[in-house]
């Protein structure tokens, strides 16, 4: 294995078999890089239209690789100012806010996007010849994806998303400021807003993806007017930024069942189960996910004094628990 000594020595800043020689470590980093879609288990995960999606989560070890490579690799490499996730200060509100009181908002998506990120892709872009030797970037690369492609669940995947991206979102980007349109791009989800001809903005983007192996889902393709419901990563934008009435609706009516019925049953009613069936582990956890839909609503809008009141009332629920 023809590394560089500072290579051997930036791969060894990972905390683990700290027993070991460094050549040792280093085995043990190859070993696994060899093995490494031996050391994911798929979970299913709820999405937030209703469906399950599937996700690939390393065990301990390999996490705990994938982290250091996120803190010592990934996030100290530039990305885009289009990108609005998955990065320090990332924000929804951010994303949101680039898109506030426009005439017309197009929103796009990648399909199916992390598993059509691909070895190569990830090679290019993150672990290149220009910074590592082709050794080195092909372990690293090989920690990092699952069968070839990136996995939706490893830590690093989000980062990698990025730098994969970064050329697409500078190119769009620029032309887009070029023809006075504003650009974000969420993970997977593109927003463009101005007065502009989507058809034309579309067939652009469209091209490019294809280039690089996406594709766009058509069925979640939206052009929105301002005499529509302009909602960019659920977040009104058409006079000011705020949570939808119907997502603030359906969340007071969980506070209130949880405030009459009792935090177990509303659990179970949300879980569709019987009562009998839910412990307070299951209690506890759902409350997790009410505070969260809480937090949503008042990053948005910090000085909702209702959620406010809620949010404190929620947590004195999961302090009892």
């Amino acid at each position: 294995m023809d590394f560089s000594q500072s290579q051997i020595e930036e791969v060894l800043a990972l905390p683990l078999l700290t027993d070991k020689t460094p050549e040792k470590r280093l085995k043990t980093l190859y070993a696994l890089s060899n093995h490494a879609e031996e050391h994911y288990h798929p979970v299913t995960a709820a999405k937030r239209n209703g469906g399950r999606r599937k996700i690939l989560v390393p065990d301990a070890l390999l996490k705990q690789v994938q982290r250091q490579i996120l803190h010592n690799i990934l996030e100290k490499q530039p990305i885009s100012r289009y990108a609005k996730a998955y990065h320090p200060g990332a924000a929804i509100r951010e994303n949101a806010a680039v898109h506030l009181h426009q005439p017309g908002i197009l929103k796009l998506d990648i399909e199916n996007f992390f598993p059509s990120i691909l070895f190569p892709d990830v090679l290019s872009s993150c672990f290149s010849s220009q910074r590592f030797s082709v050794p080195m970037g092909t372990l690293l690369t090989n920690l990092c994806c699952y069968q070839g492609y990136l996995p939706q669940g490893a830590p690093t995947s989000p980062a990698i998303s990025n730098l994969v991206l970064y050329h697409f979102d500078v190119w769009i980007g620029q032309w887009c400021g070029q023809q006075h349109i504003r650009y974000t791009r969420y993970c997977d989800d593109l927003t463009f807003s101005g007065d502009f001809d989507a058809a034309l903005v579309q067939g652009r983007v469209e091209g490019y993806l294809q280039t690089m192996g996406f594709m766009l889902n058509q069925k979640k393709t939206r052009w929105m007017t301002a005499h529509q419901q302009q909602m960019v990563t659920g977040v009104v934008v058409n006079e000011k930024m705020q949570v939808s009435r119907a997502y603030r609706r359906n969340l007071r009516q969980e506070i209130y069942y949880c405030r009459k019925y009792g935090v177990q049953s509303q659990a179970a009613y949300a879980a569709g189960k019987d009562a009998a069936e839910i412990g307070p582990g299951d209690g506890k956890r759902y409350l997790q996910s009410l505070l969260g839909k809480i937090n949503f609503v008042l990053q948005i809008n910090p000085d909702d004094a209702e959620f406010q009141r809620a949010e404190e009332e929620v947590k004195s629920w999961l302090t009892a628990k």
